[in-house]
């Protein structure tokens, strides 16, 4: 068992991200050995061609994030609300989304402020509390105007907030941005808040190890003979809640929808069983990997026949924590996280399976990191485990 006070560290403010590395790339990156936990060096992320080996396969989540943040006011009384999509029906008409204000009632309706400050035609009106979401609100949309009326189809959530949304900054960057004389929101966020391969709408967050990659150094891998797999785990915010139990075990893991092509699953099965090197590109890669090694092997276990097929999509709840036996990763690429993370403890896993050894080698660390000046979070630096 993993004690959730042995995932605390003590990070200084400043050493919080507020923005990304420019270029991307530039980005500082700690290597680090599996076996031992040590650091063998400090580089930076425009280095992995010179890291990595002809073969290795780097595993990357290509969904796209939802311009899901939500700014409005109420339009009885002025007041500010702000709140963050999560779903919506089939139709688009509601929506469930949380909901941060003074005081949020029923029917009260909210008019939607977009990226300039400025009214938009889109209204929310609060109709219940979500049944299964603490805190979120199942949301009736309206859309006034011309726009509306020459619509006879379903509303479309994404292309909404598209337009009326903001980038769904995660609140520590909102708030350490607020003692800066720049704008708590910047023009370039909706773009560096967005890996460079993003395809799928669906995340209300990035998959921040991602973010690292440019073009270039994607084409500089492909080069080196290094193979991209791509598959989908489309980002909630319970990746990012922080554990309140004692034992991390007992924590109530969130579900997230994840999908691996056919062809993903052959390609890494196959690179497994030839000796090279699986290693996954951010937390929510791992997730999704390790999702799917699990489900083919109860599946194979259960029907006595090999290879099964696949499945399409996946619902996962996997919390991986210091025990835990990795079936496809080798390595992996990722940033620096939160205390008290169940992500902190996916991690410590991967460096030990011995009790909690790999979480001790890994708060040593993000120790070495801080005083290094290593720079945490979603637009923080990274390392590599392999």
């Amino acid at each position: 068992m993993l004690r959730t006070s042995d995932l605390d560290y003590e990070l200084p403010e400043s050493a919080i991200a507020k923005e990304p590395a420019n270029p991307r790339d530039a980005a500082r990156l700690m290597l680090i050995d599996r076996a031992s936990g040590a650091a063998r060096e400090h580089t930076i992320v425009r280095e992995l061609p010179r890291l990595l080996r002809k073969g290795d396969v780097m595993v990357f989540n290509a969904t796209r994030v939802l311009q899901a943040r939500l700014v409005g006011r109420r339009e009885d009384s002025g007041g500010k609300v702000e709140g963050l999509f999560l779903s919506a029906s089939s139709d688009g008409s509601e929506w469930t989304a949380l909901l941060r204000a003074k005081k949020v009632r029923e029917q009260t309706s909210i008019r939607l402020i977009d990226e300039s400050g400025a009214d938009t035609n889109v209204t929310l009106v609060p109709l219940r509390r979500d049944a299964h979401e603490n805190g979120a609100w199942v949301v009736g949309v309206r859309v006034d105007g011309a726009e509306a009326a020459a619509s006879k189809t379903p509303l479309d959530p994404a292309a909404i907030l598209d337009r009326v949304g903001h980038t769904p900054l995660p609140p520590y960057i909102l708030k350490a941005r607020e003692h800066t004389q720049e704008p708590v929101e910047r023009a370039s966020d909706r773009d560096r808040y967005q890996t460079v391969y993003a395809k799928e709408q669906g995340s209300v967050a990035a998959p921040t190890a991602g973010l690292h990659f440019t073009p270039e150094l994607l084409a500089q891998l492909d080069a080196l003979g290094v193979e991209r797999v791509e598959v989908t785990l489309h980002v909630g915010t319970g990746t990012f809640k922080p554990v309140e139990v004692d034992i991390v075990e007992e924590h109530p893991m969130h579900s997230e929808w994840c999908s691996m092509s056919a062809a993903a699953v052959e390609r890494v099965r196959r690179a497994k069983a030839e000796g090279r090197r699986v290693i996954g590109v951010g937390t929510t890669s791992v997730r999704t990997l390790e999702s799917y090694a699990l489900a083919i092997e109860n599946l194979t276990a259960e029907t006595s026949v090999s290879p099964v097929s696949s499945p399409a999509s996946l619902d996962t709840k996997l919390l991986i924590t210091p025990g835990y036996r990795y079936r496809w990763i080798d390595g992996m690429l990722t940033n620096f996280h939160l205390p008290r993370s169940t992500l902190l403890a996916m991690v410590g896993a991967l460096l030990s399976d011995q009790g909690t050894v790999g979480v001790q080698r890994l708060i040593a660390r993000y120790r070495e990191a801080i005083e290094k000046g290593y720079r945490f979070y979603s637009f923080g630096d990274a390392m590599l485990i392999v």
